[in-house]
């Protein structure tokens, strides 16, 4: 999406708002910060909480900081590789309807797959503070990994609402600046929602959130696929 032209568009109250419901289930069905929680309180374990607090806050920025770029670069990434919209959306689509059924299959497999990436690290550099893993691998692929920036510019790829590029827009970048917030609250309390859920409510939240995150992915294909017909018929109709 062009700047100039995104200042131009009209903004609707509405269609703000049902983007940024669309694209905040999503980016927290992939994200998953709940279930994520309850990993980073085992990394923070025993450290004081002003410096939990600290990190949390410091993920959540990094985090941001992914997802915004993902979201307003993601036309300008497709356009370099000469990669179609309809392409990525089928592509994102199946991406994000797999990791979903995954997800929703055997949310503990993913757990533990994160789990393993965070330990591991914290293993060969027991040595060194957490504010030097903040970016590797707490936000990047911890918190958000490829799954979650797939979405990301799948979802900044087209207007799948109808709406114009600005209420898109503004709708997408709220809905990255609200996931960041819910990582660094999520984060910050990590360990009273371990006491007060545990790893079985968590499970069944994860649960929940992968069927919408199916759903989501359902749709991004469908699109695509829509895309594709459409222009299919048009060049048909162009042959004499």
């Amino acid at each position: 999406m062009h700047l100039p032209h995104v200042l131009t568009q009209p903004v609707s109250f509405s269609d703000v708002t049902a983007i940024w419901l669309m694209a905040y289930s999503a980016l927290f069905s992939i994200v998953n910060p709940l279930g994520a929680s309850l990993i980073f309180a085992q990394t923070t374990l025993g450290r004081p909480r002003p410096q939990v607090v600290r990190l949390a806050r410091t993920v959540g920025f990094y985090s941001f900081i992914i997802l915004m770029v993902s979201v307003w670069l993601g036309g300008w990434i497709l356009s370099f590789f000469r990669i179609t919209i309809d392409a990525l959306r089928v592509s994102g689509g199946l991406v994000v309807a797999s990791r979903a059924w995954t997800l929703l299959l055997a949310p503990e497999e993913s757990e533990a797959r994160k789990e393993r990436q965070v330990f591991d690290h914290d293993t060969a550099n027991q040595d060194n503070d957490l504010g030097d893993r903040a970016f590797f691998p707490l936000a990047m692929p911890f918190t958000v990994g490829p799954g979650s920036i797939a979405v990301a510019i799948a979802l900044s790829s087209g207007r799948t609402l109808g709406a114009s590029a600005a209420s898109y827009i503004i709708g997408l970048s709220l809905a990255v600046l609200a996931i960041a917030l819910t990582v660094v609250v999520f984060y910050s309390y990590a360990e009273r929602i371990v006491s007060s859920l545990g790893r079985t409510g968590a499970r069944i939240v994860s649960r929940l959130a992968a069927l919408i995150l199916l759903c989501i992915g359902i749709q991004i294909l469908f699109a695509g696929l829509e895309g594709f017909v459409v222009s299919t018929i048009r060049h048909v109709r162009l042959i004499p």
